[in-house]
């Protein structure tokens, strides 16, 4: 009753959260008021001894992290990482790329490294920090801040060619940046992109969407002259092969049509072929986007699932439609795992394939290692 009361003055949606777990555990994003009662019960559950936070959730918000260095006196930027998906997914399981890619987050790079440059000393930093940031309606809010070091200080450290770590430690035994000969690390020639790996063939059942609980065992990094090449290697490096030619079938919730979009013709442009479940091709169709209509698993036969066990579809861009349509999707899920398909549960997501299918069909793809890289 306390939750409804709070949710009713702060509105929907709703980040509701246990305070204290370790990687997003039972935090979910809440979209109405009828998942908020499920919702808090688990909440509730993953920290029975504390209470449960309620927050404004920022909706279709970019999010950024930054690892940055400080002797107490001076800050130098390690660098701004763009996550290619929204908030509101886990920031250990969404892929990033420095530098920021999107022009909306381009313009307020100069804010955000400002915020942390301030933050960093007015806390009195000696080491590493990490600043998470959401860019909202073109306003910049801080997330969260860490002063010590992040799980992107390795990728960092191979993306800018200095040892975070080792400097940090440096700082934290009294040396300064100065003494240490660093100053203002110079903008790279390349894309680099973080990709996360996730376990899930090795847990059959476990449902691969994701959201604010992580859910990724590890990471690899995808590095290219252009965004599409270096995120292509980054699904590569996960274990993700994406295809050529052949059949997409497309899936997603009606706050996400808008941005599929420019997805479905993109993909149309690469000479795919498109199908979809009845509201997403009717929605397609209305911007004079030709797709066939396939049928859900409970609609009739043959389905989705069908075409996908027979190897007609070649990968799957699906994101959550709500309870009525939990089973069809888990299924459709599911089956992309066990018959290695590729999976796209974000629009971002979705974006950046598209990019890395044209980069592989390009065939412009090069090969360097670090040391050429940071010369």
């Amino acid at each position: 009753d306390e939750a409804k009361q709070i949710a009713a003055r702060i509105g929907y949606p709703l980040l509701v959260r246990p305070s204290y777990v370790l990687g997003g555990r039972a935090m979910f994003v809440c979209w109405e008021e009828s998942e908020l009662g499920a919702m808090m019960t688990k909440a509730v559950a993953a920290s029975p001894e504390h209470p449960v936070l309620l927050d404004r959730f920022l909706e279709a918000a970019y999010e950024l992290d930054v690892d940055a260095l400080c002797d107490g006196k001076r800050v130098v930027i390690g660098a701004v990482m763009e996550h290619i998906e929204q908030a509101g997914v886990h920031s250990g399981d969404s892929s990033c790329v420095i530098p920021p890619y999107s022009p909306g987050v381009k313009k307020h790079v100069a804010e955000v490294v400002e915020i942390t440059k301030t933050l960093a000393l007015a806390l009195k930093v000696k080491g590493l920090i990490n600043v998470q940031f959401a860019i909202h309606d073109d306003t910049v809010y801080v997330l969260e801040v860490n002063p010590r070091a992040s799980r992107t200080v390795p990728f960092v450290s191979k993306a800018v060619g200095v040892q975070l770590a080792k400097v940090a430690t440096r700082l934290m035994l009294g040396y300064t940046l100065d003494q240490l000969g660093l100053h203002e690390l110079p903008p790279g020639d390349a894309f680099f992109i973080k990709g996360p790996v996730f376990p899930f063939t090795k847990f059959p059942g476990e449902d691969p969407l994701l959201g604010p609980e992580m859910k990724s065992t590890g990471e690899v990094m995808g590095v290219g002259a252009t965004f599409g090449e270096a995120f292509l290697k980054a699904m590569w490096g996960a274990g993700v092969s994406l295809p050529r030619a052949g059949r997409v079938f497309l899936s997603v919730q009606d706050r996400d049509k808008p941005e599929l979009l420019p997805v479905a013709i993109g993909l149309k442009d690469l000479g795919f072929e498109l199908c979809a479940t009845a509201g997403t091709a009717r929605f397609l169709a209305q911007h004079e986007l030709s797709v066939e209509t396939i049928y859900k698993v409970n609609e009739g036969r043959p389905h989705v699932v069908d075409q996908m066990l027979s190897g007609e579809i070649v990968m799957v861009i699906n994101t959550p439609l709500g309870q009525p349509s939990y089973y069809d999707e888990k299924s459709i899920r599911l089956t992309a795992l066990q018959r290695r398909i590729p999976l796209i549960t974000t629009l971002p997501g979705a974006a950046s394939a598209v990019e890395a299918i044209r980069s592989l069909l390009g065939g412009d793809l090069s090969c360097r290692t670090l040391q050429e890289v940071h010369g």
